[in-house]
């Protein structure tokens, strides 16, 4: 006997009573029993009933799943807008800074003394160039985090992609280690301000006027107007000839039977004269000083004579100060020391007249014994024809 009931897959299914035993048939083995039976170009159930199944299996595995990838969402999106916010809120502060000190040197730019100890352009570049690391700085650490975040959101294991980051990391360290020694040197110039536009620096490989300061090269005009590129990395010592302040040294020399005296005193006047013209009056920081003689010879004697000047103009007071000197000392009728005469030519010693003459030989004397034992030649046999 085969009785209706509920079977264990949801659906109704028989129940069929044997010889003391009973077995379920479900819906599904009754329809596979169904489409064997059916004959092979008709069309069954079977195709429906199948995605019915997987519909309902998706559909329920969307139900299972669909708040954690809301949530995931949300946590993500989140994630993201901070790190946006954060960074533009970071590189708008580091640029109103900037932006601040810029104008700070502009406003010291227009007072006397400001003019003198503040170089706006070199102040702007410097500022620039430190705000522009920041800047880079706060964007790579605060969107590399949000990254990492990202990552360990969706269940993403992080210790193999750091580790290969690591790896890489010394890879590359070890290929662009000049790039990197580069970088940092620029850098750390640029924080300690060792030097910036339009400043005189000795730079060791090269001498110049600087032009352009970077993290990676700086540029020097050179004195015949050759541009120098010199890669921050290998600067071992700068000399900045333009920072604080400048000596210009003077040396006159004088004949040895001048008033030394009369000579300071007129140096010295001709000094006081110079540092109350235009533009001399600013370049000169200190008054002109006779230092002392810093040579005595037997015809000469030199007077060493410095002053103290704005950076970077040494060389045009000291061009301006021997002008001035030589004027006054030619007023005063003291002398300055004749220019040496070359030396005159060493005359060439005669050339000896026996120098042309053969050495003396035995075999030029007929009576000597050398001579007496050699034989002539025997002359060759004429042919008989």
């Amino acid at each position: 006997m085969v009785s209706p009931v509920a079977g264990p897959h949801n659906g109704p299914g028989l129940l069929s009573h044997t010889e003391g035993s009973t077995v379920f048939w479900s819906a599904s083995t009754v329809a596979a029993a169904h489409l064997r039976a059916a004959p092979a170009g008709s069309s069954g159930p079977s195709s429906l009933d199948e995605a019915t199944e997987k519909a309902t299996n998706a559909a329920g595995w969307v139900q299972e799943n669909w708040g954690t990838w809301l949530t995931s969402g949300l946590q993500i999106l989140l994630i993201l807008v901070i790190a946006v916010v954060l960074r533009h809120v970071i590189r708008r502060t580091i640029t109103k800074l900037i932006e601040r000190m810029n104008r700070t040197a502009a406003a010291a730019q227009g007072t006397a003394l400001g003019g003198l100890l503040v170089n706006a352009e070199r102040r702007r570049q410097r500022s620039e160039a430190i705000g522009s690391v920041l800047r880079s700085v706060a964007s790579f650490v605060i969107m590399g985090t949000a990254a990492l975040t990202v990552l360990s959101v969706l269940q993403i294991n992080l210790a193999p992609l750091l580790a290969s980051a690591g790896v890489a990391g010394v890879a590359i360290g070890f290929g662009a280690r000049n790039l990197v020694t580069d970088f940092l040197s620029g850098v750390f110039m640029i924080l300690e301000d060792q030097y910036g536009v339009g400043d005189e620096i000795d730079a060791g490989v090269a001498t110049g006027t600087v032009i352009e300061v970077g993290l990676r090269v700086t540029k020097l005009r050179g004195p015949n107007g050759a541009i120098w590129y010199i890669r921050n990395g290998e600067v071992k010592r700068i000399g900045n000839l333009s920072q604080g302040w400048s000596t210009a040294a003077v040396d006159v020399v004088l004949a040895a039977d001048q008033d030394l005296q009369r000579a300071r005193d007129t140096i010295t006047a001709a000094g006081e004269e110079m540092s109350k013209s235009e533009p001399w009056n600013e370049q000169l920081w200190e008054p002109v000083e006779v230092l002392g003689l810093s040579e005595v010879h037997l015809d000469t004697v030199t007077l060493s004579v410095a002053a103290k000047t704005m950076p970077g103009k040494a060389a045009g007071v000291e061009r301006e100060l021997r002008w001035r000197i030589k004027r006054a000392l030619d007023a005063a009728g003291v002398h300055l020391a004749p220019r040496p005469a070359p030396d005159e030519e060493e005359e060439l010693p005669a050339a000896d007249p026996t120098a042309a003459i053969a050495a003396p030989s035995a075999l030029n004397n007929p009576t000597s014994p050398q001579a007496q034992a050699t034989e002539p030649l025997a002359a060759a046999p004429k042919s008989v024809k």
